[in-house]
């Protein structure tokens, strides 16, 4: 029994030492990080495959990539994380392309807009004590 758990701390040593490449979305190598000014839709699956994301409503193609290395559970290290926004005109042709960089936390800037909700307009009481008491009915048609 001493031995077999002996094997099993030795085996779990050894596996944390070892180094790990783990990748997430889209496996990119250098030449698409390079070569990435296409023309057209046709050219862009034909290069980089299906997105990882289709916005339907804004005709846009988001493609996510990340590298990160491992050597324990508690070393891991991001080597990049990015993600490339597509956005087409009505004849499939890229007008516009951006890359955001996930690594750079520290630029993205958090925003205080607040929604307004102007359907159900409710005084002090209601809001402090919500839907307490009784309920309007609502009149059938």
């Amino acid at each position: 029994m001493l031995k077999i758990l002996f094997s099993i701390i030795l085996l779990c040593f050894t596996l944390n030492c070892t180094d790990r490449t783990i990748y997430s979305g889209k496996i990119l190598n250098q030449d698409n990080f390079t070569n990435i000014n296409f023309k057209d839709k046709k050219s862009l699956l034909d290069n980089l495959g299906s997105p990882s994301f289709i916005d339907p409503i804004t005709n846009k193609y988001f493609y996510y990539s990340e590298k990160e290395k491992r050597k324990s559970a508690f070393s891991k290290k991001i080597n990049y994380s990015l993600v490339f926004v597509f956005e087409f005109d009505d004849n499939n042709f890229i007008k516009n392309s951006k890359v955001y960089d996930l690594t750079k936390k520290d630029n993205v800037k958090i925003i205080d807009d607040i929604t307004e909700n102007e359907i159900v307009k409710r005084g002090l009481l209601e809001k402090v004590f919500g839907g307490v008491g009784p309920q309007p009915e609502i009149p059938q048609q």
